[in-house]
């Protein structure tokens, strides 16, 4: 049996989500089918985050995360209070834990303030007022910043979809292969619970992802990056540190990666976590240390980038690697600005893998990346902050589709 559409998406995550929605409301007569290769939406990236809605801080101004994340932090707020989704608009303090880091502290305090936000300076006074169990010797505060739970975003933005009865979602179907003609294009799964089918469609968009490279090979594209997983590991602490912050607190990052540091999060549900690192998984869906996949393994280190990379970011590398190994290490990184944790406070929680395109060279993709066939178009790279991004890169979509 074929089924068919205008529009095919890939992927039930936010991007795809976002975009089945916005394809519904914009486009009056468009049917939409989102092809999705687990049981649920938001089994990986949307479901396993933070669920920080960021506001713009860390981005190159004028880049795509930098436009859209601004847009998309007020989109989500406004999103969430509409459709009765928890959230919080509680702010960030970053802060600085020794006086080399100041420079960086001020180098990024002036990027929010090109990138439209409102930093307010603080001194080490001010931010042990503010929030008594941190220390550090200066930093700043985002009050645009805020919380939600993403899963809760996502499956709503699909209900949206759903309801307009122009769009039908599937589940556990792994694609397997896609053939685009002049004008039409079809895309063969296949699932243990229905065997194999087909859709047809007129133009296809690629979310998938973790998967979005492997996709994007399927649609006859050769994209010059490698999407890497990289794993953030999370702990929940214990039950005494709930509500230790008003805020989200962040350490300075290491300007060179885009990665943001082991911070404390406020999470919806009242509780507090800390993390993640980010250290190079062994696989796309490795949650857990030591699961292993020769196929994976090989997709990730049959790659000259990936060698690269970790040649050119060793010491970052090794350092990530100790946190993993080490709950005593990881300690320390959270220390630096909340000495009152201590080990036995470390609880476990759930880790994510974020996607990361990285290029032959082992630079990595800092922005937001796409690429397109004639009827096909590929999120290539939508690493944190996409899921903030999720409604203005669904727009810029559908913008592209037009083009």
């Amino acid at each position: 049996m074929t089924k068919s559409a205008d529009y095919i998406i890939v992927g039930a995550g936010i991007v795809g989500a976002a975009l089945a929605m916005q394809l519904v409301l914009q486009k009056k007569n468009a049917r939409v089918i989102v092809i999705e290769r687990e049981k649920r939406p938001a089994q990986h990236q949307t479901g396993r985050n933070s669920g920080v809605i960021h506001a713009g801080v860390y981005y190159a101004p004028g880049s795509l995360k930098a436009v859209y994340c601004r847009e998309g932090c007020e989109q989500t707020l406004s999103f969430c209070q509409q459709h009765n989704i928890p959230h919080e608009r509680c702010g960030k303090l970053l802060v600085a834990t020794s006086d080399h880091e100041i420079e960086g502290m001020q180098n990024l305090y002036a990027r929010c303030k090109e990138n439209g936000l409102s930093p307010t300076l603080l001194s080490k006074q001010q931010i042990g007022e503010l929030e008594p169990h941190i220390q550090s010797v200066g930093g700043f505060k985002v009050s645009q910043s805020g919380i939600t739970d993403y899963k809760a975003v996502c499956q709503a933005m699909l209900n949206i979809a759903e309801h307009s009865g122009r769009c039908q979602i599937v589940y556990d179907q792994k694609i397997t292969a896609i053939e685009e003609s002049a004008n039409a294009l079809k895309v063969f799964t296949s699932s243990a619970s229905t065997g194999n089918l087909a859709y047809t469609g007129t133009q296809l968009v690629n979310c998938a992802g973790l998967y979005a490279d492997e996709v994007a090979k399927m649609a006859g594209l050769l994209p010059d990056v490698r999407l890497l997983p990289f794993r953030g590991e999370y702990f929940r602490l214990s039950s005494r540190f709930d509500g230790i912050t008003n805020h989200l607190v962040y350490p300075i990052p290491d300007p060179n990666m885009p990665f943001l540091g082991v911070h404390l999060t406020k999470m919806i549900g009242g509780f507090t976590t800390v993390g993640p690192n980010a250290v190079l998984a062994s696989g796309r869906e490795a949650y857990e240390n030591f699961s292993f996949s020769a196929t994976e393994l090989k997709h990730i280190f049959s790659f000259p980038g990936t060698w690269k990379l970790l040649w050119q970011h060793r010491k970052s590398a090794l350092r990530e690697a100790a946190s993993s190994l080490s709950r005593q290490y990881y300690l320390t990184l959270v220390q630096r600005y909340c000495n009152a944790i201590k080990l036995d406070d470390l609880g476990p929680f759930r880790s994510g893998i974020r996607a990361q395109a990285v290029s032959i060279k082992g630079e990595l993709v800092h922005d937001f990346a796409f690429a397109k066939t004639p009827l096909s178009l590929h999120v290539i790279n939508a690493p944190s902050p996409a899921a903030t991004s999720a409604i203005p890169i669904a727009n810029d979509l559908i913008q592209r589709l037009s083009n």
